[in-house]
């Protein structure tokens, strides 16, 4: 086999079917060395059950150890997918092997093929007891009360919280049913009540979130969502423009952007700005230079955007200085 793009060693749900509704994948692994080819060159290409002597096996042939020991002591079949590329999804598993490389921190958003995803992951009912299928989900809730349980659903939908399967270091989440599996949380990031982090989208950290950060969206380091502010992603409206923010940014309470921004930017609270806004670009005296859409000034710098409070018309003046974050805020020892 050539040179493996990403493996994992998982725990699979599956229903009465065999079919695959969740796999956890406690290390995965993703552009592995030489050393690692040769051993995963043991496995089939594409979506396999395993038995635990095989990836103990794997795990012991490595000079340093792969997977968790809980992991190798199970007594059920395991599920393997080993990619020699970065093709577009097959299966379910391989569908889930991506969402966690992006939460395991192993690759940023945009930078996988995710083509597919969507026919390959199942709309589930997501409980206190695990991903039960919709068609199923009453006899479960039946069940459980006549068994003396109370059967929690916490969401309807394809992705699960990532909470549930990767823990990234040095992160607040105040509420992990807001952050799907697949998203990417770097160090130092908080994430308040109401903000939301969706898969394939990523705050770089240390970041602020109380805001939405949409699918295929990234804010580099020092930038900040204040609440309830939106970014637009691929899946909400902006088409095949990927929006990012770059480092010390500050979207105000209930503003948004869906043109991509350089550093050092401000949006106001309350503004949203398109890519087809009438911009009034003025210089550092207030004086009109010119109109623009604001498509024009995707991915600039230093750009402070404002209303005039008496004509409503939104201008972009040039911001120096740079939003600096309370350094407190993002310690998570």
């Amino acid at each position: 086999m050539a040179n493996v793009f990403a493996f994992g060693i998982g725990l699979a749900t599956n229903n009465n079917a065999g079919d695959v509704l969740d796999c956890l994948f406690p290390a995965p692994l993703l552009h592995p060395d030489a050393e690692l080819n040769e051993v995963l060159s043991a496995f089939k290409t594409g979506t396999s059950n395993i038995t635990p002597e095989q990836a103990r096996d794997a795990n012991n042939r490595c000079d340093e150890k792969l997977f968790p020991a809980a992991l190798l002591a199970a007594d059920r079949p395991l599920t393997a997918v080993c990619l020699a590329d970065d093709s577009p999804i097959n299966s379910t598993a391989e569908a889930y092997l991506k969402l966690h490389l992006l939460s395991h921190r192993l690759t940023r958003p945009n930078t996988l093929n995710l083509d597919n995803i969507f026919a390959h992951l199942p709309n589930l009912a997501w409980t206190s007891e695990g991903p039960v299928e919709v068609h199923a989900l009453q006899a479960a809730l039946i069940n459980a009360r006549l068994a003396g349980r109370h059967l929690e659903v916490m969401s309807v939908d394809k992705f699960p919280k990532m909470v549930n399967y990767v823990m990234p270091s040095g992160v607040r989440i105040a509420d992990a049913s807001r952050i799907r599996l697949g998203a990417y949380l770097g160090e130092g990031t908080t994430v308040m009540h109401e903000g939301f982090v969706n898969f394939n989208a990523g705050a770089i950290g240390p970041n602020m979130v109380e805001g939405r950060i949409s699918q295929g969206v990234t804010i580099d380091a020092g930038t900040d969502l204040g609440g309830s502010a939106s970014t637009m992603g691929t899946l909400s409206g902006g088409g095949e423009i990927t929006i990012s923010l770059g480092k010390n940014c500050l979207i105000g309470a209930n503003a948004g952007t869906g043109i991509p921004l350089g550093d050092r930017c401000t949006i106001e609270a309350g503004l949203y700005i398109t890519a087809g806004s009438v911009i009034s670009v003025v210089d550092e005296h207030g004086e009109a230079i010119r109109k623009v859409k604001a498509r024009e000034l995707a991915g600039g710098s230093d750009m402070l955007f404002i209303r005039n409070s008496q004509t409503g018309q939104v201008i972009c003046r040039t911001n120096r200085q740079a939003i600096a974050l309370n350094d407190s805020l993002h310690a998570h020892n």
